[in-house]
């Protein structure tokens, strides 16, 4: 068995310049390293147009590289596609509003030929007490866990997901990655895309950031999140200084100055947001170098 889930060498997309235009052609993905082991939790993130979708398209045999490679557990993506290595989770589409849940499963999974997983699935996905209700009457969140058991129904190695918990309320999203995270011990590799910079950084054990077509950060989530940005220091004042409209200017005066006579209580440090470490990496060239630099 590889010891590479994914990887990506060189990996290049361009397009052409839309008709009717004389300008260059748009390269979506620019040479792209990216290595992803098995048994990975990792949070792929970028602003719109960065390349992540088509990057994830390429990972999915979805769209075929201008030049590079990208391989999954040792081949093609396509080839581990059709043997049921690979499943994915898309924000839309691909569900059928007439069936009832179950038999949704059992469709996907008589295409399979796992008719044996319909049960495990279900119940995996929380969807039991939901097995007879149509499609078309489940709410989003709902049939966003209907498509993650139909992404199971294979047994998957490598799950690709595309804002897995959109509509789900907070119970049942960390329900779903309390799964997620149990089936990544069972060494079951996990990537996903999501605008929840909180669930990534909850979530993922590693963050890869893309903007303009390249990475911009890769590494576990709490250095990328720190790489950018001060930390947030917060204390509370001495009882005798607060007062009713606010703590007491003068000692605000003395605390720019000196901190440590001052009896301060509860200190606590935190590193920067994951959505200060997101703008500024995903920023301006300038505000990548400086970021990356941290990085370092």
């Amino acid at each position: 068995m590889s010891t590479r889930a994914v990887q990506m060498t060189g990996l290049t997309k361009t397009f052409a310049a839309p008709a009717g235009t004389h300008g260059p052609p748009v390269t979506a993905v620019d040479a792209v390293d990216l290595t992803i082991r098995p048994g990975e939790v990792v949070a792929f993130l970028g602003p719109n147009g960065a390349g992540k979708t088509t990057t994830v398209d390429m990972l999915l045999g979805l769209t075929r590289p201008t030049s590079g490679s990208v391989e999954v557990y040792g081949t093609s993506p396509r080839r581990a596609v059709a043997a049921g290595r690979v499943s994915a989770v898309l924000q839309t589409g691909g569900l059928l509003p007439d069936f009832t849940v179950r038999e949704t499963v059992r469709a996907i999974a008589a295409l399979h030929g796992r008719p044996d997983r319909v049960d495990h699935v279900i119940e995996r996905a929380r969807l039991t007490g939901l097995a007879g209700r149509l499609v078309q009457a489940c709410s989003g969140g709902e049939q966003q866990r209907l498509k993650f058991a139909l992404a199971l129904v294979a047994d998957p190695d490598l799950v690709v997901l595309d804002e897995p918990t959109t509509g789900m309320d907070v119970g049942a999203r960390r329900d779903f990655w309390d799964t997620m995270r149990a089936d990544a011990a069972d060494g079951r590799t996990i990537v996903f895309a999501t605008h929840y910079l909180a669930e990534a950084d909850e979530f993922a054990d590693r963050t890869v950031l893309m903007a303009r077509g390249r990475i911009v950060a890769d590494g576990p989530t709490a250095d990328v999140r720190a790489a950018y940005g001060g930390r947030t220091l917060t204390f509370r004042p001495p009882a005798e200084v607060v007062h009713p409209h606010g703590v007491d200017p003068a000692w605000l005066e003395q605390v720019r100055t000196s901190l440590a006579p001052l009896g301060i209580t509860d200190l606590d440090v935190s590193s920067a947001s994951l959505e200060a470490a997101f703008l500024a990496l995903t920023g301006t060239p300038q505000l990548q170098d400086t970021a990356q630099e941290a990085l370092r």
